[in-house]
């Protein structure tokens, strides 16, 4: 009896047959192992027949290829669609011959990988639109400092599409793909950061969020402000984990999710920092939006190669070996260029967070003195300057806690001169007592 196989990742190829070519298909299938059913054909004198015949997903490629090598031209229909279960006494050997357990076998054919691609762009009334919306809803979220309503943002951004449609159209030798991607690419950063400033500028004229709001307050705006290279992170794995979804035939909408947070928050930070009139706090997050996409579109494109697609034509496969290797090329120096600016975002956050903590520890050791034993240290806040994206400590507040009466002799002109011995600049110290009751 025959055996059924249910897999998610077994296709039906619907193939219509040119005249004179039945034979020379049917016994290509045979070679293979493959069942089929043939159909007669009597719409189109060009063709005699239709063969449907079920395949591993990673045999669809290699199958499809040799097909057109015995005489299946590009004119000639070929449907590929999902099959839920197959009855065959000799599927299972043929699924067991392309499917070896990983990546690179699970992957679905280059000619559906194409048509995935395209559809994941949407029109461009709909990009736009789209792009649009998101980038307005994640500036409200930013002001609001509500995470809840930026992640909302992520959701509805268009943006997997194009993000790693110029991966696929560079591999597979597709150029209009590859610059239709580039282009929405392009536009969807344009959109976002121009809807942010102009929505971010309305709800600041019409005093929905006072004028004089500090940027810096806003933790959802202030760490995009300054990004740091742990961000690239995010936009490499996002690359590498659309391309592989998309790939495997796995839902990409999580995915699409991630890629969304590498541009779309970045982009609207960008946005609210020109409505405040405040350019050079769009820098960070503005190099944060195009080092991501380019991070994205690097991912994809060394994974898309790696997995082993190729361009159709085997004569164009040396040309497209060049363009693919000029461009990640590209690609390397321009995220290498972005990741020192953003390197010297981390260095100067680390010493930043380095002078925090000797600060902490100098005034640790003065109150540890039997002279000011009576003192404990509540608070320090170390206040930093408005010269985005790097910044550096303007001024700190140190909160000492005592029992009442006046100030120990000689505790705040210690505490000062520790405190100053750390920093790199000019950093002005206020020091505050607060009066500490005992019962």
């Amino acid at each position: 009896m025959s055996r059924g196989v249910d897999l998610p990742n077994v296709r039906l190829v619907q193939l219509t047959v040119p005249t004179g070519k039945r034979q020379t298909i049917l016994e290509t299938l045979d070679d293979r192992g493959i069942d089929y059913v043939v159909t007669d054909e009597g719409s189109d004198r060009e063709y005699t027949a239709v063969v449907y015949f079920p395949l591993p997903a990673p045999a669809v490629e290699p199958v499809l290829d040799e097909l057109q090598e015995v005489g299946i031209g590009e004119d000639a229909y070929t449907v590929v669609v999902d099959a839920e279960t197959v009855i065959s006494r000799r599927f299972e050997a043929l699924r067991e011959e392309y499917e070896e357990g990983d990546v690179e076998s699970d992957r679905i054919s280059r000619q559906e990988l194409q048509t995935e691609a395209e559809s994941l762009t949407p029109t461009f009334g709909v990009y736009s639109t789209m792009t649009v919306i998101s980038a307005i809803v994640a500036t409200a979220g930013l002001l609001l400092d509500s995470p809840a309503v930026v992640v909302g943002s992520m959701v509805i951004a268009p943006l997997i599409g194009p993000a790693l449609g110029a991966s696929v159209g560079s591999v597979i030798d597709d150029e209009e793909l590859f610059v239709e991607s580039i282009t929405y690419q392009i536009i969807g950063i344009v959109f976002a950061i121009g809807a942010a400033a102009v929505f971010a500028w309305a709800v600041q004229a019409i005093n929905i969020v006072p004028p004089g709001l500090d940027l810096a307050e806003v933790d959802e705006i202030s760490e995009r402000l300054a990004p740091d290279l742990l961000s690239l992170a995010v936009a490499l794995g996002a690359g590498v984990a659309g391309i592989v979804s998309i790939a495997t035939g796995i839902s990409v909408a999580l995915v699409g999710v991630m890629i969304a947070a590498a541009l779309i928050p970045p982009a609207a930070a960008a946005g609210i920092a020109i409505a405040w009139g405040q350019p050079a706090a769009a820098i960070g997050s503005t190099a944060l939006v195009f080092v991501n996409v380019l991070s994205v579109n690097l991912a994809g494109l060394l994974t898309l190669w790696y997995l082993g697609y190729r361009p159709e034509s085997l004569f164009a496969l040396g040309e497209t070996e060049q363009r693919v290797r000029k461009r990640v090329v590209g690609l390397v120096v321009i995220v290498v260029v972005f990741s020192v600016f953003l390197g010297a975002i981390t260095y100067s956050s680390y010493q930043v967070g380095n002078f925090e903590e000797n600060t902490r520890e100098e005034i640790t050791m003065v109150l540890d003195d039997e002279e000011f034993e009576q003192y404990q240290l509540l608070d320090i806040e170390v206040v930093m300057d408005e010269d985005y994206p790097i910044q550096s400590p303007e001024r700190v507040v140190v909160t000492i806690g005592g029992p009442p009466g006046e100030t120990a002799s000689g505790l705040t002109t210690e505490i000062r001169e520790r405190v100053e011995s750390h920093a790199n600049g000019d950093v002005d110290i206020e020091i505050q007592y607060v009066t500490i009751l005992e019962e």
